[in-house]
C-alpha cells in the first residue's frame, strides 16, 4: 500500500514539474524571447534565409521601436504572415523616398538623408517606389501617424514592405505598434553566423 502511494507521489510530483516547465518555456516565449526562422531574402545582406534569430519581446513591452531597429511584425496586407523588416520612420517622422535614397525628418527637426550602411552594392542608392525593382525614383512621402511605423527590408530591389503595403488598394504603409511583436536580437543558427544585430548610426 505504501509502495503503491509512493509511485502515485511520484508520478505526481513528475507531471507538477513538466508543467511548471512547459508555463515556464510558454512564458519565456510569450513575454521574453522567441526564436524565429527568416524566410526569404528581403534583408540581406543583415539576415539571410533560413537563418534562426531570437527575437527580444520584453524591450518592447517596456518600449517602443527604435529607428533602425530590426523587427518581426504582422504585415497590415496579411494578418497571418510574419516579416522581418528595419523601422525606419517612427511615430511624427516624415520619411521620403527620392532618388534612390531615403531621408527622414524627425518631428521639429531638419531632414537628413539616412547613412545605410548596412545596404550591399546592389541595393545602396536604389530605393525605388512600389514595385521595389520598378527603377522608379519619383519623389515619395510618408508622414508616419502616432502609433505606427514605416518599415523597410534591407534587401531594397526584394522587399515586400512598406511601400507596398500602401500601394494595395485601401491598404497603409504604415505598421501599428501592436502588429510588431519583437526585436531581432541575434542570429542564432547557423553557428558559422552567431552575431547580435548593432543599432545603425544615424545621426538623428
Amino acid at each position: 500500500m505504501a509502495r503503491t502511494r509512493s509511485i502515485w507521489w511520484h508520478l505526481i510530483d513528475v507531471t507538477l514539474n513538466i508543467v511548471i516547465i512547459f508555463g515556464i518555456v510558454a512564458g519565456i516565449r510569450t513575454f521574453l524571447l522567441s526564436p524565429f526562422q527568416v524566410e526569404g531574402d528581403s534583408m540581406l545582406e543583415t539576415l539571410e534565409h533560413k537563418q534562426y534569430i531570437i527575437i527580444n519581446k520584453l524591450g518592447y513591452f517596456l518600449g517602443d521601436p527604435k529607428r533602425g531597429d530590426v523587427v518581426v511584425f504582422r504585415p497590415p496586407i496579411d494578418q497571418k504572415k510574419t516579416y522581418v523588416k528595419r523601422v525606419i520612420g517612427i511615430p511624427g517622422d516624415i520619411v521620403v523616398v527620392r532618388d534612390g535614397s531615403v531621408f527622414v525628418t524627425p518631428s521639429g527637426a531638419e531632414s537628413v538623408q539616412l547613412k545605410e550602411q548596412y545596404l550591399n552594392d546592389h541595393n545602396a542608392g536604389r530605393t525605388f517606389a512600389h514595385p521595389p525593382n520598378s527603377g522608379d525614383t519619383r519623389e515619395q512621402s510618408y508622414v508616419v501617424p502616432e502609433g505606427s511605423y514605416f518599415l523597410l527590408g534591407d534587401n531594397r530591389q526584394g522587399s515586400l514592405d512598406s511601400r507596398s503595403f500602401g500601394a494595395h488598394a485601401g491598404g497603409s504603409p504604415f505598421v501599428p505598434d501592436n502588429d510588431i511583436k519583437g526585436k531581432v536580437w541575434f542570429v542564432a543558427l547557423p553557428i558559422s553566423k552567431v552575431h547580435a544585430l548593432e543599432p545603425p548610426e544615424y545621426g538623428l
